[in-house]
């Protein structure tokens, strides 16, 4: 057997690129992401006729002069906050499991990027966007209102950012 024969057949990691530690923290920050999101999806899916039972209750509490000003402001509109209550509940069986899939997404691509495969950044970035989406498309524009909303958002935007900048890395 000839050498050129043996190299082959006796191939070693050693030509294989190594993940970056930028890359590696972000998909590690990604997988825990992806565990306390399930967590909130579930959590919401299975609170959420207990929420929409609390409506009356809520609006209430909202429009008192005991909450401060700082915490309605963040809070949004208390009439946006009840339709939003009402359309989470009438659409939580497709949100949950729009949200699983986006998770699943998000989950698979970060191993993909691991694996330094670009399709990983796609995935990543489809699963990252598809909440904001069905979010939108189930419950309105006014879901988008609150703190909670802009500081997802600023999450999202600034993970697909720092993804993008590792993408040089990705060579399968």
């Amino acid at each position: 057997m000839n050498t050129e024969t043996t190299d082959v057949l006796q191939f070693n990691e050693a030509g294989k690129p190594k993940l970056p530690t930028g890359l590696n923290v972000l998909t590690i920050l990604t997988f825990i992401g992806c565990a306390i999101q399930l967590l909130a999806s579930l959590w919401s899916f299975f609170t959420a006729k207990t929420s929409y039972d609390k409506i009356d209750q809520l609006s209430e509490q909202m429009n008192s002069d005991s909450m401060p000003g700082w915490a309605k402001s963040m809070m949004g509109d208390p009439e946006t906050m009840v339709e939003m209550i009402r359309k989470t509940y009438e659409n939580r069986i497709p949100i949950v499991l729009l949200s699983v899939v986006a998770l699943a997404l998000c989950f698979y691509g970060a191993l993909q990027m691991r694996q330094l495969k670009k399709q990983g950044y796609l995935l990543y970035t489809i699963g990252e966007l598809l909440p904001f989406l069905t979010q939108f498309l189930f419950i309105g524009a006014f879901a988008f209102a609150g703190f909670a909303t802009y500081f997802s958002i600023a999450i999202a935007a600034l993970f697909i950012i720092l993804y993008t900048m590792q993408r040089k890395h990705l060579v399968y």
